[in-house]
């Protein structure tokens, strides 16, 4: 399978901030976020790894928490024999997908769920596609019904908390508050404390969970960390 890169890191992001997790990035995705910050991972760049291999080097980390993440992880070839393979093994393995291709029984300890809100549409060739794909309720029901879960909406201003709960409201599934999380739009600390408070008052609202992105606090989203 296409592996845009492996690193050894901590959790930057959701319910298992900050525990040190092996990273393994899939190339390929079906979607075109406007703000996306691994571009790099959306077509092919990266190697071809076998699973075998991929096995060998994610349990040479001392940790037993891999996260399998993309562009979208769900298109990848073998996706489903990696991820049952890890999970045999001992692993907590969490699968950050945008919830746009079914589960269909993949091993998974932790769905990371992150539907796309209109914020992430951009514009040309792929503004149409990217709009009709962006939000499959049908398929986030399936994770939602069948897998530990967390849903990840990244908002860029005020009115993308209305969205947010708008989407819950369509999803017809009793989804504890703080199981919701909210995720500052921004790939600098500035940017990201700057749209903060908005989402933290909105948090305390609600009872969503304020969703720091701690990669960017330490290493300013560089590659690899």
């Amino acid at each position: 399978m296409k592996i845009a890169e492996l690193f050894y890191s901590i959790q930057g992001e959701g319910e298992l901030t900050g525990i040190p997790s092996v990273f393994v990035r899939t190339s390929g995705c079906n979607l075109r976020c406007r703000w996306c910050d691994t571009k790099y991972a959306w077509d092919s760049e990266g190697d071809e790894i076998g699973v075998p291999e991929l096995l060998k080097r994610v349990d040479a980390f001392p940790t037993r928490f891999c996260v399998l993440t993309g562009g979208e992880p769900m298109m990848a070839e073998e996706i489903r024999d990696l991820a049952e393979q890890l999970v045999t093994a001992g692993k907590h393995v969490t699968i950050e997908t945008a919830g746009t291709v079914l589960p269909e029984s993949i091993a998974c300890s932790l769905a990371s769920l992150s539907p796309k809100l209109t914020n992430s549409t951009p514009g040309g060739d792929w503004r149409d596609r990217h709009e009709s794909l962006r939000l499959q309720l049908d398929v986030v029901r399936e994770w939602v019904d069948g897998y530990d879960y967390q849903l990840k909406f990244v908002v860029s201003e005020d009115g993308d908390v209305q969205e947010v709960l708008d989407l819950l409201n369509q999803l017809e599934r009793d989804v504890p508050s703080e199981k919701v999380l909210l995720m500052p739009e921004g790939r600098e600390t500035e940017v990201i404390q700057r749209k903060s408070d908005v989402i933290v008052e909105a948090c305390k609202e609600h009872g969503f969970r304020f969703c720091n992105r701690l990669h960017v606090q330490l290493w300013n989203n560089e590659r690899g960390r």
